[in-house]
């Protein structure tokens, strides 16, 4: 049995007769009790995340009764996050996510303290912040973060349960190098950038963020509990086929920041590590055009060939076609360039601009020379240019 993150102190709080009324579904399990009960009260826990992972961690966690809540955000409510990230409603689009999830986990267990961190979470605070925690739950969806809290939590000592999301697979475990293995253990190196999209480019089911969040929050009351947990697992989830894998995984005696000789031990920039961030790929400078630009072009009649590199089903949700928009998705640019002539001025453009950079720069390669990057792709169009426009 692995030991309890946040072992039994002299004296444990008590419970009122309110909260044992409350957690009576928790107090009559053998397995929890009383004591386990306690324990929950006097840990501390931390959310990296108020998202679509942070939703199910914070709802199922404050209801559990874990005594402190600390979560870390920086970003706002907007309309495309209801899908998934049900502590927050539509009445609190616009407000900060951090605000929006501590009202709704008062209202879930008044019981419950919230400690607010409304930051980035960076090399600079990331030891400060996590230090005066028991457990760290990662629920961010950038591998400079992740990479951030794994290092961060070898460093102090500290329990990672770990979750990922990606259209329909989720991955979860438990690292905690005093008893196994570390997420660089398992990933020495992040993918090459732009490799791996986000969420917010390549999707997920809505549905998918629940079931592993709620299987972290399960193997964080575990770990207060001081029960076996998903330590040296790693859990594989589909839900196109509803199936979960198990892989054994094991401490690397050669990773760099919890092997006996680490060859790394501080926090690094993982902006850098991680190579560019998404907004900035590929490298070097591309042509790019504004919105604005683009539409005051056509409306004076300059004659333009814009080429939209998404998928089929993203032009069925908005395009341009009433701009003579041609679809040409990323994956067949390549074989597709000969339907472009080089004389003609071409922009393309992709949902935020990331993919249509790539375009940009194969076309190029290849001689292009008159092709620019929409800045912002059709979201910025939609936001600068044509409200109308649905944004996705």
């Amino acid at each position: 049995m692995i030991e309890s993150a946040n072992p039994i102190a002299a004296q444990l709080p008590e419970l009122s007769s309110g909260e044992i009324m409350r957690y009576s579904r928790h107090l009559i399990l053998p397995e929890v009790g009383m004591e386990g009960q306690r324990k929950l009260k006097a840990a501390r826990v931390l959310l990296v995340g108020t998202g679509g992972l942070g939703s199910p961690l914070a709802l199922y966690l404050a209801a559990a009764g874990v005594g402190t809540l600390g979560l870390v955000d920086f970003d706002v409510v907007d309309e495309s996050n209801l899908q998934r990230q049900v502590i927050h409603g539509t009445a609190s689009v616009g407000r900060p996510k951090i605000d929006s999830a501590a009202d709704r986990i008062a209202d879930i267990n008044p019981h419950v303290r919230v400690e607010k961190h409304e930051t980035r979470l960076t090399s600079e605070n990331a030891l400060e912040i996590l230090a005066d925690y028991d457990v760290v739950v990662d629920g961010t969806d950038n591998f400079a973060t992740r990479y951030l809290v794994n290092d961060a939590c070898v460093l102090l000592g500290k329990p990672n349960v770990y979750g990922s999301i990606f259209r329909f697979d989720g991955q979860l475990s438990v690292f905690w190098a005093q008893q196994g293995p570390c997420y660089r253990c398992v990933f020495p190196e992040p993918p090459p950038p732009g490799l791996v999209p986000s969420c917010a480019e390549g999707g997920v089911i809505g549905v998918l963020p629940g079931i592993i969040g709620s299987m972290q929050a399960l193997q964080t009351i575990k770990l207060i509990l001081g029960m076996e947990t998903l330590v040296g697992r790693f859990l594989l989830f589909d839900a196109l086929e509803t199936t979960w894998r198990e892989l054994k995984v094991r401490k690397n005696a050669d990773c760099p920041v919890c092997s006996e000789n680490p060859t790394q031990t501080g926090l690094i920039d993982y902006v850098q590590f991680c190579g560019v961030p998404a907004a900035a790929e590929p490298e070097g400078e591309l042509p790019t055009m504004a919105p604005r630009e683009l539409s005051a072009r056509l409306a004076n009649g300059e004659a333009l060939t814009v080429v939209d590199v998404r998928e089929p089903h993203e032009w069925e949700i908005v395009n341009l076609a009433e701009h003579g928009a041609t679809l040409m998705p990323l994956g067949q640019v390549g074989e597709r360039m000969g339907e472009l002539d080089p004389r003609e001025r071409i922009v393309v453009h992709c949902k935020m601009g990331g993919r249509s950079a790539k375009a940009v720069k194969q076309l190029r390669d290849a001689g292009f020379r008159n092709v620019w990057n929409l800045e912002g792709g059709i979201l910025g169009w939609a936001e600068q240019v044509d409200p109308t426009k649905p944004r996705y």
